[in-house]
Formats: C-alpha cells, sequence, structure tokens
C-alpha cells in the first residue's frame, strides 16, 4: 500500500505532519535544519525573535538620534542611518533569508511578546524576507492585580490582530492553556485574523535555592505524560472553530502522532525528543507513523484527522467534567 503523509497547515503543503518547533538550538544552524529536512520534517519554525529585543535597538536608535541634536548641522552626518523598521532584525531575516535558499519545506517564523510595539513592523520584514507562515508566541505572567482577564485578552487580540492586518501571511498563535474561557478565545482569535492556534506554549518555571538564597530558572524538557492537556482541547476544539490545530509538549514517538492527528491536529510540533536523541529521532517517528498507517490499512494521515475528536468519539464524555468524576470514584 502507498501511503501519504502529505498534509496541509496555514495553506501551506507539507511532506508530513512533523513539524520542528520553535527551539534556538534546533533553527540556529542551518546544517542541522538541513538534516532535519532530510530526517523527515514537513516543517521548520525558527526560533523566537523577541519583540523586547525589537523594542531595545528602537530606543537605542532613538538615544543616537537625540545625542547630536544640538550640535552644529554638520555634525548630522553622524545619525545613524538605520531604517527603524528594521532595527532588532536583520541578523533574524538573514536566518529566514538563508533557510528559504536551502531548504525545500516550509519555513515559519516566530514572533514572541506580551504587550503592544512594533509587532506589524517586524511582521512585514519578516514577510518580506521571504517566511512562508508567522507564529505569534503570546508568552505573558500575567501579575498586575489592577488588570482583568478581559483587559489582557483584549489586548492579545489586539496584538493578533494587528500582525494579521500587516501581512498576507497566514498567521498561527501560541497560547497558554490558562485562559477562563479558551474555547470563547480560540474563536475570538479566529475572528481578528488567526489561521492556526499551537497547544500549548510551555513556560519555564523558578525554583528558589534555600542554600544559595536566590531564585533560578532552568530549562526542563518536556515529557509524553505532558501530552494529555494539548490532547484534550485539540479534540474539544476539532469542528468547532475554524482554525488548524497543531499540538505541542511532549510527542516523542509515531504513536504520539497518530493519537494527536486522531483527536484534531493537523500537525505536531517537536523539539524536546529531538533535543534529547537527535535529528535521527524524526526519521524514528516517521517510520513508526508509517508502520502504524500500514498495519491498519490507513494510506493517508488525513483520513485519520478528528476520528477521535469530541463531536465524533464514541465517549465524548471522556474529555468533559463527567470522565473526572468517575475517574476519582473508581479509583481504589
Amino acid at each position: 500500500m502507498t501511503i501519504s503523509l502529505t498534509t496541509h497547515y496555514l495553506g501551506l503543503e507539507l511532506p508530513s505532519p512533523l513539524v520542528v518547533g520553535a527551539a534556538a538550538p534546533l533553527s540556529g544552524d542551518l546544517e542541522r535544519l538541513k538534516q532535519l529536512e532530510q530526517e523527515g520534517a514537513g516543517a521548520v519554525v525558527l526560533h523566537s525573535l523577541f519583540l523586547e529585543q525589537i523594542e531595545r535597538d528602537w530606543q537605542e536608535w532613538l538615544h543616537h538620534q537625540e545625542h547630536w541634536s544640538e550640535s552644529h548641522p554638520e555634525a548630522l552626518s553622524y545619525l545613524p542611518a538605520s531604517d527603524p523598521q528594521h532595527l532588532g532584525l536583520d541578523g533574524y531575516l538573514e536566518e529566514i533569508a538563508r533557510a528559504r535558499r536551502q531548504l525545500s519545506i516550509p519555513v515559519i517564523a516566530s514572533l514572541n511578546g506580551s504587550h503592544p510595539g512594533h509587532w506589524a513592523s517586524a511582521a512585514r520584514a519578516i514577510e518580506q524576507a521571504g517566511a512562508q507562515a508567522i507564529e505569534l508566541n503570546l508568552y505573558s505572567v500575567p501579575s498586575d492585580t489592577s488588570r482583568s482577564s478581559a483587559d489582557l485578552e483584549a489586548e492579545q487580540l489586539q496584538i493578533v490582530r494587528q500582525v494579521c492586518e500587516a501581512v498576507t501571511l497566514p498567521v498561527a498563535v501560541k497560547l497558554s492553556p490558562w485562559y477562563t474561557g479558551l474555547a470563547a478565545m480560540a474563536r475570538e482569535l479566529e475572528q481578528a485574523g488567526a489561521r492556526g492556534l499551537v497547544l500549548f506554549n510551555r513556560f519555564l518555571q523558578p525554583e528558589v535555592n534555600i542554600e544559595t538564597l536566590d531564585t533560578e530558572s532552568h530549562l526542563d524538557l518536556s515529557h509524553p505524560e505532558e501530552q494529555r492537556l494539548p490532547l484534550r482541547w485539540i479534540a474539544l476544539l476539532h469542528g468547532r472553530v475554524p482554525l488548524e490545530l497543531a499540538a505541542s509538549s511532549g510527542i516523542a514517538s509515531g504513536a504520539d502522532v497518530v493519537r494527536m492527528l486522531m483527536v484534531g491536529a493537523q500537525v505536531c510540533q517537536v523539539v524536546s525528543a529531538l533535543l534529547r536523541h537527535g535529528p535521527g529521532q524524526l526519521a524514528q517517528m516517521r517510520a513508526e507513523l508509517v508502520q502504524w498507517l500500514q498495519e491498519h490499512d490507513t494510506g493517508d494521515v488525513n483520513s485519520l484527522r478528528g476520528s477521535l475528536s469530541q463531536q465524533r468519539c464514541p465517549n465524548p464524555e471522556a474529555y468533559e467534567r463527567a470522565q473526572y468524576l468517575r475517574a476519582l470514584s473508581s479509583y481504589s
């Protein structure tokens, strides 16, 4: 049987549903990206460009512009000639351009931030550099006690709207799971212009060292049990919102990819498994996926998609509160 792994995501055709997620150790090296493509990657998400980088360089540009404001007119030649729209972007834009020249799979840029800023100009520059889609990573820690959740969500929706209006590229939004009404937020993001959601963002959590009396941050790689949270929400959202859903967190095997496709994922983003085991893990996952399809007489991945979403599975209560109550009462 001929097996097809061809998948569509954000309007792009991918040779497989295996997407290399945004991670600097993976996507900062062009040779490694080429190897990941050979191992079976369907697309790559480049490491994030942080809005703080753009803002910092913008402020430096303004400082240098004003530094000579009271000088003799002949000193005007000292003013920096940089275009402020591209400050902080130059290296990232060159990475995009190099990746596009060297790779045949789609190249997706990643913008990361938490507050309004120069999103539109950065997105336009990224589009001009050749990125085929943008992933917005809305990473924030809402610690301001004077701001309501409605205010914070309205701000995020405005960011998404701003980027989507600035470019013709498809935009996916990478979310945290910490929304009171995640399903409603998903619909509002679609109305703001988003084409897809990446579920979920995984934040670094600080630790307290009781000997040094200091706080420490460590990068902890994800584990397979963490995939249950995105699995549940993808199953709940599939068919209810017109968004393409990407699964992220804990995906490490071909079986993981199968179950995510079954609940409704369009693609699966892989990072931790590659950092643990190297690019060859991607080929292993691809081989396991193909083997499963062959053993179950399934010719393509698209026929799996959504077959076990809440709307189509034989036990829809498994994704809701009723299953929680049943699990507690049955434990001994």
